[in-house]
């Protein structure tokens, strides 16, 4: 059964009780699955449109019951489970001590026994999700692209350096990955872009991102090892 999204969800935090959580919920701790949940929003929604839900969430949640560290470790355990990085979820999982009675991110305490709740929309984007492409037909084709105005958008390594691309605010992430993997020669495929702790999906523009001036995009290098040299 899909879950129905709330547009008024509120994040959820129960206070327990310092050691004096359940015996069940003490005990039991699954691991992290795999299985993102599958649910259908109550109208179409875009991709621009569910970055602002979660935003809305993530901005709110510290404020509610509960440890802003905790609710800072559900958030990159998120986004790395969008990523396909379960490793890297599990990981935040356990460093952070969080327990998962059902194995999932959808319900889950942390050691003092407060009950954190994130909605589906935190953990996969709908079913009915809606394409930001708009019909563009009988339009102009000066009315359809605007004057390019580049300037230069700062992008820090992984690996310490700081690197400066050619950038306009109508460029998508894909396309500076691209710029920057000519640039530094490694794929755009190991590229992984945060802004403000956000993961930029390729198809994002950077008029999406809230970014201004001199502010600096997070880029996360995976560098591949080079295949052994043949015995042959």
């Amino acid at each position: 059964m899909g879950v129905t999204s709330s547009r008024n969800y509120s994040p959820s935090v129960v206070t327990v009780g310092n050691c004096n959580m359940p015996t069940r919920l003490k005990r039991r701790n699954e691991p992290l699955k795999k299985e993102r949940p599958k649910w259908k929003s109550d109208y179409p929604m875009t991709e621009g449109q569910l970055r602002s839900k979660r935003d809305e969430f993530w901005d709110t949640a510290p404020a509610f019951d509960g440890r802003k560290e905790i609710w800072d470790a559900l958030k990159a355990a998120a986004v790395a489970m969008e990523t396909n990085d379960h490793q890297l979820a599990q990981a935040i999982v356990d460093g952070a001590s969080i327990t998962l009675p059902h194995g999932s991110l959808s319900e889950c305490y942390d050691e003092l026994g407060n009950r954190y709740q994130l909605p589906a929309y935190c953990l996969a984007p709908p079913l009915n999700m809606m394409s930001e492409h708009n019909d563009s037909e009988g339009v102009e084709p000066a009315q359809q692209v605007p004057a390019r105005i580049e300037f230069p958008l700062k992008v820090r390594l992984s690996t310490g350096r700081d690197i400066r691309l050619n950038a306009s605010m109508s460029d998508s992430i894909g396309q500076l990955k691209h710029q920057l993997a000519e640039q530094e020669q490694f794929s755009a495929n190991h590229q992984r872009w945060f802004f403000s702790g956000k993961l930029l999906t390729d198809k994002t523009r950077l008029q999406d991102t809230k970014l201004q001036k001199d502010y600096v995009v997070q880029v996360i290098v995976n560098t591949v090892p080079p295949p052994p040299p043949s015995s042959k």
